[in-house]
């Protein structure tokens, strides 16, 4: 149980990241067929770019969840805690993230 509720985290953390990093190199990156092109222009002010980092959060979160309901109904409740604990934490430290990663602003 303790093993698969790091492996959880741990990708929640890593989608987070992936998607903070992407959201800054999303105007260098070649746009594809049937993208909407919102996808392809940075979030310039603070306000943008933490309404789009609430949003990754939230999206890991649900992920999480999914992986949750996929494991054995005794180990389901401790990973949902896990999962939301680490939101809260994610979405209470969403400010400072959005600071660091973004440290000209």
């Amino acid at each position: 149980m303790q093993t698969s509720t790091r492996t959880l985290r741990a990708a929640a953390l890593a989608a987070l990241c992936y998607f903070a990093m992407a959201a800054g190199h999303a105007q260098h990156a070649a746009p594809q067929a049937g993208d909407p092109s919102r996808w392809y222009v940075d979030d310039t002010t603070a306000q943008a770019q933490l309404r789009t980092l609430r949003k990754e959060i939230g999206a890991a979160f649900q992920e999480a969840q999914m992986e949750c309901k996929r494991m054995p109904a005794t180990e389901r409740g401790a990973c949902m805690k896990e999962a939301r604990n680490t939101y809260q934490q994610d979405m209470a430290n969403a400010q400072q993230q959005r600071a660091n990663a973004h440290p000209q602003q």
